[in-house]
């Protein structure tokens, strides 16, 4: 199977009130050139998983600075003024949720599970709307699991059929990400040819992987 489509193909493929997961951190490691395609389309109304809201001319900021996102499910929002004039306008909801919640939140998602128990959070407002579970004598906050319709990543490198190799903070996120959507799209920066890859270097297997955008 050809899994290789357009930076445009791949925008078109998130619609309007889609749930959309974006790897990156602070903008490193998210798929640029997808991003800027669905700045291009002039997609709405978009929720938005990701760790941060990067900056108002990087990763998903551009999104957010222009208007296209309703909601984001996110851990950090303070390098992008655009995020907090958004939210306090009321122009758009922002759900904040402690980095590594967040992170197990998605690998839930990807896992089939139920949820993630953490104190993370306890006596502050990230307890607001979550139930408690008590646990031999202990509150903990019940975490439960996110998905997405699609999964927007970048791999450093990958092969023809979609195994995917991240490097540095890449690794934060788009791993966990590539398995918790129902549509992944990979952004690659070096492709090489099926069987050209180290096995025991891959992180993310081509299974999870739909579509590859080579920019």
């Amino acid at each position: 199977m050809n899994k290789f489509i357009s930076c445009e193909n791949a925008a078109a493929m998130v619609r309007n009130n889609m749930t959309v997961m974006v790897g990156g951190f602070l903008g490193h490691g998210a798929p640029e050139k997808i991003i800027d395609a669905l700045v291009a389309s002039g997609v709405k109304d978009l929720t938005l998983i990701i760790n941060d809201s990067a900056f108002p001319d990087k990763g998903c900021g551009k999104l957010v600075a222009n208007g296209q996102v309703k909601k984001l499910i996110v851990s950090h929002i303070g390098t992008n003024p655009s995020s907090g004039q958004r939210m306090s306008s009321g122009e758009m909801e922002v759900e904040f949720c402690p980095q590594g919640s967040l992170a197990e939140r998605v690998r839930c998602g990807g896992s089939g599970l139920g949820g993630v128990l953490t104190s993370v959070g306890i006596g502050t407002v990230i307890e607001e709307g979550r139930q408690l579970v008590n646990v031999d004598g202990k509150d903990y906050l019940l975490e439960k699991p996110l998905r997405a319709d699609v999964a927007l990543i970048k791999a450093s490198t990958g092969d023809d059929m979609g195994n995917l190799i991240y490097k540095g903070t890449m690794q934060n996120f788009n791993p966990l990400m590539a398995m918790a959507a129902d549509t992944v799209i990979a952004e690659i920066d070096e492709i090489k040819p099926a069987g050209a890859l180290n096995t025991e270097s891959i992180h993310t297997p081509y299974i999870f992987v739909d579509y590859i955008v080579n920019p």
